[in-house]
């Protein structure tokens, strides 16, 4: 039976995130933080749709602490993010990827609930000059009162996350966000200025035959991860690569499929960041019913950071399909 579109009922992520916080015993702290990555994305996403109009398309001619050359519009994100999460009372510590050090936003005072925020402002922002996709990662960790220096809060595992989620600004601006208990997805409809609520508990497919990942370096791929290819290409799978972290998880979350980042010969621990990308995509996934994996034996979120630019290897996605390959790296 189909439902009458005027009878469903509209949850924006306002809504979402206050009905929530209960469970947070925060007095809606974080559903305050919510409110500024919202209020973020809507800024970045017009930035985004602007970018030719308003000339901030290229590079901003220098580099970030990656060493990886910064795009205007990383800069552009970075700063709304950090202004934004600068006004909310809740929140002690920003980390960027794109800023050496973490920004201490204010000391807890005792009794206090403050949080964490980790966050990559602009994802695969070189597909901006040909018009792909590109997103925004953001981790959101409660801050750990028994460390003895502020900074030290952000080095948690993955496990520790109250939240994670991602925004992809694509022909459309969508938002997954988990807060450990389940995967919800909302649109921004641009007629009202809010993010709908358009999925709850999205599960990922168990198996798909597709794999995403930059096969341009499969040459100094080790062995097993050249024999999985070679598995795969033999039994018919699909080759899907954005080139943007955001745009592969989104399609490998709803269709299914796994999603790698390999050692290379360029970078043997892995290319993607830790903290920014690999904890919140791999909670996301799990909380999807999927797997997300730093080695055939570890679980990306058990990975105990020791710098908050770790780089690491990713494997995640379907459970099947993580499955395969891990066969082929034992």
């Amino acid at each position: 039976m189909t439902r009458d579109p005027a009878h469903l009922e509209i949850v924006t992520l306002q809504s979402h995130a206050l009905q929530q916080h209960a469970c947070f015993s925060d007095n809606g702290t974080l559903a305050w933080i919510l409110s500024a990555l919202s209020i973020s994305s809507k800024i970045i996403a017009n930035k985004v749709r602007r970018a030719q109009l308003d000339d901030v398309l290229g590079a901003a001619g220098a580099e970030n602490v990656q060493g990886e050359q910064q795009q205007k519009l990383d800069v552009i994100a970075n700063d709304v993010l950090l202004r934004t999460l600068g006004e909310r009372e809740g929140v002690a510590i920003v980390a960027s990827e794109e800023n050496e050090e973490p920004v201490i936003i204010r000391n807890q005072a005792q009794g206090e609930r403050k949080y964490c925020v980790l966050f990559d402002p602009l994802d695969g922002s070189s597909n901006l000059d040909v018009c792909g996709g590109v997103g925004t990662i953001f981790s959101i960790l409660l801050q750990d009162r028994r460390s003895g220096k502020p900074e030290d809060s952000l080095l948690q595992p993955g496990v520790r996350q109250v939240a994670a989620g991602y925004v992809l600004y694509g022909p459309s601006t969508v938002m997954a966000l988990t807060l450990g208990q389940g995967v919800d997805l909302f649109l921004l409809d641009p007629a009202i200025g809010a993010f709908v609520r358009v999925a709850e508990k999205v599960r990922i497919p168990k198996a798909n035959k597709s794999y995403s990942l930059n096969e341009g370096n499969r040459l100094t791929f080790p062995v097993g991860y050249q024999k999985y290819l070679d598995w795969a290409q033999a039994n018919n799978y699909s080759s899907r690569y954005a080139g943007a972290m955001v745009a592969d998880v989104h399609r490998t979350l709803l269709k299914g499929g796994v999603f790698m980042y390999p050692p290379t010969a360029k970078a043997p621990n892995g290319k993607l960041r830790l903290m920014y990308e690999a904890n919140p995509m791999a909670m996301l996934i799990e909380q999807a019913g999927g797997k997300a994996l730093a080695s055939p034996t570890q679980r990306i979120m058990e990975v105990v950071p020791t710098d908050i630019h770790q780089r690491t290897v990713v494997i995640l996605g379907s459970g099947d399909e993580v499955d395969h390959v891990v066969k082929h790296l034992q």
